[in-house]
């Protein structure tokens, strides 16, 4: 090797050992930097004949790229259990601590009580009172509860606006960083740089919705959504979200927009067309996917189970079931019921044996709008009847028909003898036969004779459970219920039941139905509720609804936290090792200092003896 090309390549060596200095210096300088991922320098041999030198490579990241798609995936989890922890331990305050003087189960602990205090002395005022006003706190906790719930939905829907702000910035910055990254120098820090920034876009990204990463050519990357909807490349598509404030009971989203009544995330892509992300199934994770599934999923049925308790509550007080009375021994045998007084959503019901030995249960439902129908079997609380929705609106015959088309290929009969009267029968020859038959009607009258009375209402009309195109009066009813106005101004109605012959005073005929049957009566919840199962629907008493309830919804907030605390480990863990392998140590990195140190040092000293031995020759 010539002196000339000793020198070059001591010169080389100079220029690669400060380059390299300078990556380490960058590194010590982001030590307390968060997520910077350590820089190390590429040298490369190079050879010219018999010349041996060094030149500067790429500036690559040292980056576990495995540990860092598992770190975002459960850090995509993580964020989901977190905001859904959060979320259930608000919904926890809403019904109160179980047993406290504020929960719901002490509330109406302290209603049942208060009836039993008007058993005791149905003709004291003061216990009159005090029935009424235990009735009007335990109504108001309902509405307040109500309110509170749909304050959490209209806060998730809030929080879902924000993140798709969040996301959109974030796709922006990650299609801009894409397209700068491909011309950046890779001998610089340029490149390494810019990763860096892009890796943060997509770790807040990460936190808002699951995606998944895909590494392209050019050190770019494309982003899609968990079931592979492209979010980003060079281009991103744009997030909308029509936030629509605050929410009600009958507010719920549907795939279809005219029917939906909450907001939707609309995605743009760049060529102008677009499609509901929610209805894709593009969000199932994250910030964003807790949101959805509380506002969508948890909160309402938390709802309908408030729902559930005022309208079982209503119709105890209120609904009077009478037997149908047989018709003479036939072939064909069967009842008949009085349709007269049957409101909207109240029904009449009937058990009958077909020719196979199979015994079904038949509840037919009044209803006065025909653009409702057919109802669905869950419009009652018992999922095993058949449900028929029948359009009391042209009268009784009407009916009749109605349900001779729907009912007669089962060999049933039905009938209106006269009046009000509806006869059902099996056939002649007895191969069908009808069990039994009631029918199911709300007492409107404070005095119609029966202890059953509109205790509860509905703003100032009874509960029936009426169906119509504005929907199931069953939804919202605990934001509305309240007690009826005429007891509250004349509490004595809770003893009055009649005013031919009067009643007389101190008669416990209705406070001990009214006892018996907020506080012992076996009524059926809806399986909507998720309060027993599909086919075998919850039975029991009002308090024995509302302790399912608080346990329901204490195991499930136990739940959450649970998975929180499981994905808080995780990512933890995962998180730490990412940051062991690939930030900075300190103490590596000062051992790498002081082997550049002796590097250029050595480097000089060559640089100095090929000087001296040069001037050695020029003075020969």
């Amino acid at each position: 090797m010539s002196l000339t090309q000793a020198l070059n390549s001591a010169v080389a060596g100079l220029q690669v050992t400060q380059s390299a200095l300078s990556v380490v210096a960058g590194n010590v300088a982001n030590v307390q930097t968060p997520d910077y991922v350590r820089k190390t320098l590429d040298q490369i041999e190079t050879t010219n004949g018999s010349s041996i030198s060094v030149r500067t490579g790429d500036i690559n990241r040292q980056l576990n790229e495995l540990l860092q798609t598992q770190l975002r995936t459960e850090t995509s989890g993580g964020a989901y259990a977190d905001t859904l922890s959060q979320l259930f331990d608000q919904l926890q305050t809403v019904y109160g601590t179980p047993g406290s003087s504020l929960g719901i189960d002490s509330v109406f602990s302290n209603f049942t009580t208060a009836l039993q205090g008007l058993l005791a002395s149905p003709a004291s005022t003061s216990a009159q009172n005090t029935a009424i006003n235990a009735a009007q706190v335990l109504t108001q906790q309902l509405n307040s509860m109500s309110s509170n719930i749909q304050l959490l939905r209209s806060a998730a829907e809030q929080g879902i606006s924000g993140d798709v702000d969040t996301a959109n910035n974030a796709l922006q910055n990650i299609a801009k960083i894409n397209q700068q990254v491909a011309s950046a120098n890779p001998n610089d820090a340029t490149a390494p740089g810019l990763m860096d920034q892009r890796d943060f876009y997509i770790d807040q990204l990460t936190k808002l919705m699951n995606v998944k990463v895909v590494q392209n050519d050019n050190n770019q990357v494309s982003i899609f959504t968990g079931n592979g909807i492209q979010l980003v490349g060079t281009t991103a598509v744009n997030l909308s979200f029509d936030a629509q404030g605050s929410l009600t009971p009958n507010e719920a989203w549907n795939a279809d927009p005219t029917k939906s009544g909450v907001g939707t995330i609309t995605l743009t892509a760049p060529g102008g067309s677009s499609m509901d992300l929610i209805a894709a199934g593009g969000v199932v994770s994250g910030e964003i996917g807790a949101y959805l599934q509380m506002r969508d999923q948890v909160l309402p049925q938390a709802q309908t189970q408030l729902d559930e308790l005022a309208a079982r509550m209503a119709q105890a007080a209120s609904d009077l079931t009478t037997p149908g009375a047989a018709t003479a021994p036939g072939p064909p045998n069967g009842f008949t019921v009085d349709s007269a007084g049957l409101q909207g959503g109240n029904t009449f019901q009937f058990t009958y044996t077909d020719a196979s030995n199979v015994q079904h249960n038949v509840t037919v439902v009044r209803v006065d709008d025909p653009s409702v129908l057919p109802l669905a079997n869950s419009a009652t609380s018992n999922p095993n009847d058949q449900v028929i929705g029948m359009d009391f609106s042209g009268g009784l015959a009407s009916v009749v028909t109605q349900l001779n088309t729907a009912l007669g290929a089962t060999g049933l009969q039905f009938a209106n003898p006269v009046g009000t009267t509806l006869r059902i029968l099996g056939n002649v020859g007895n191969t069908v036969s009808v069990n039994s038959a009631s029918t199911t009607k709300t007492m409107i009258s404070l005095t119609s004779g029966n202890a059953q009375l509109p205790l509860f209402m509905d703003g100032s009309n009874v509960y029936s459970g009426v169906i119509s195109a504005n929907g199931s009066q069953l939804t919202g009813f605990s934001s509305r219920i309240g007690v009826n106005s005429a007891l509250v101004s004349n509490p004595s109605n809770l003893t009055l039941f009649q005013t031919v012959p009067p009643t007389a005073a101190g008669d416990p005929t209705r406070p001990s139905f009214l006892y018996d049957q907020i506080a012992n009566a076996a009524l059926t919840f809806s399986p909507s509720t998720g309060i027993g199962g599909v086919s075998t629907p919850f039975s029991g008493s009002l308090s024995s609804y509302i302790g399912q309830v608080m346990a329901y919804q204490g195991q499930a907030a136990d739940n959450a936290k649970n998975l929180k605390q499981g994905q808080d480990v995780v990512v933890n863990a995962l998180q730490s090792r990412l940051n062991k392998d690939s930030g900075v140590n300190i103490d590596d990195e000062m051992t790498n200092l002081l082997n550049l140190q002796s590097a250029y040092g050595a480097n000089a000293r060559v640089l100095s003896t090929v000087k001296d031995m040069f001037t050695m020759l020029l003075n020969m």
